[in-house]
Formats: structure tokens, C-alpha cells, sequence
């Protein structure tokens, strides 16, 4: 079940399966080759995670995340990954510095060769080692939780015109900050870079 849960999460995050595309138990079954119980109890937890929904007599289908939801998620992941980038400084061992100051440079490379689907990789990289670094829990379950509804919306935002030449110093920034285990300007830092975030949401049309 863990397995089947994890494939087929996985393939979801990935895009295999488009916002408001019906899961058809029948394919599910025959693809992950498994039972519909099994299935059926994965689909709930999926549910239970926000990336599907379940529909009376219907089925399931992948749940699209409107632009109104994705700020409001925004807004939750500001406040608990600044207290997050707040731990790392403080936390953070030698090899994780190590780590985020690599990861910055190879962003500024991606930047520089107009890489974006690697800067877009390595922007999600950069959160990941941030939170292992913090060694902070409950706050980890709830950012991945969070994180899954916002792939779609953070691959558009990785393609908006020029925007990585806006995060490029605001992550910089934070991987800055961590690095001189600074946990006041780490929270300032992430926190000023998820409301740049925020900010270019609120430019997305709505109801996408």
C-alpha cells in the first residue's frame, strides 16, 4: 500500500495525471497492479493530502488548485518556512552549509544560461536541504503537505519573464543568512521571499 501510494503520488506531482483528469480505477489497477481495495485506500489518503478528490458515484479525478488557494497556501508556507530558515541557521551542520552555498551557485549558473527548468529543480532542492537542516518535524509534514498542491502553480511560476532574476538574490539571501547562522535575518529573508512569491501569484489569472 505504502508503495502504491508513493508511485502513484509521485505520478501525480510529476503531471502524468492534468488537474481535473478522472482516475480511472480499472487502469490504476492494472497499471500499479493492484487490488481496488488497495487502490481505493490509497485514493483516500491522496484525497486526504489535497491532491484528489473523490466524487460521489463518480470516482476520483486530480484536484486542480485554484490561484485564490495557492495564495492562501503561500501565506501559510511564509510564516512556517520562516521559522523553518530560522532553525537551519542555528541548526545547520558544516556539510549542509556546505551543501546550500552549492546549490546557490549552481542557481546563479542556471540563472546566467537561462536554465530554467534546472533553477526550478534546484529552487526545490534548496527548500528540502533548508528543512532537513532545521530538523523540525511537525513544521517538514506540514510544508511537503503544502508543497504538493503548489507543484503546478510553482512550475508557472518559474516561467513567468524574469522572475528568476527576482528569487535568484532572494534565495541567495536566505542561503546567506543560514550560512552565518543568522536565525533572525534567515526568518526575514524567506519570509521576504515567499511574499515575492505571493506577489507574482496575485498576477495569475484567476480560477487556473
Amino acid at each position: 500500500m505504502s508503495d502504491l501510494l508513493t508511485e502513484l503520488r509521485a505520478a501525480i506531482l510529476r503531471g502524468e495525471y492534468a488537474p481535473r483528469q478522472r482516475l480511472i480505477e480499472a487502469d490504476l489497477t492494472e497499471r500499479y497492479a493492484t487490488s481496488r481495495f488497495l487502490l481505493r485506500n490509497a485514493l483516500t489518503r491522496l484525497s486526504n493530502e489535497g491532491l484528489v478528490e473523490l466524487q460521489p458515484n463518480r470516482g476520483a479525478r486530480v484536484r486542480e488548485v485554484t490561484v485564490e488557494e495557492a495564495i492562501e497556501i503561500t501565506e501559510i508556507r511564509r510564516a512556517v518556512e520562516g521559522i523553518v530558515a530560522g532553525r537551519a541557521a542555528e541548526r545547520a551542520t558544516g556539510e549542509e552549509i556546505e551543501r546550500l552555498r552549492e546549490i546557490g551557485a549552481q542557481m546563479t549558473r542556471a540563472v546566467a544560461n537561462a536554465d530554467m527548468m534546472r533553477y526550478s529543480e534546484l529552487n526545490t532542492e534548496l527548500h528540502g536541504t533548508v528543512r532537513a537542516a532545521a530538523r523540525h518535524d511537525t513544521a517538514t509534514k506540514i510544508i511537503d503537505q503544502l508543497h504538493a498542491q503548489m507543484v503546478r502553480h510553482q512550475f508557472r511560476l518559474a516561467l513567468v519573464p524574469g522572475r528568476p532574476n527576482v528569487s535568484l538574490p532572494e534565495h541567495l539571501a536566505v542561503i546567506d543568512a543560514i550560512c552565518a547562522r543568522d536565525p533572525e535575518k534567515a526568518e526575514a529573508a524567506m519570509r521576504a521571499h515567499l511574499g515575492s512569491v505571493l506577489e507574482t501569484l496575485a498576477t495569475f489569472p484567476a480560477h487556473r
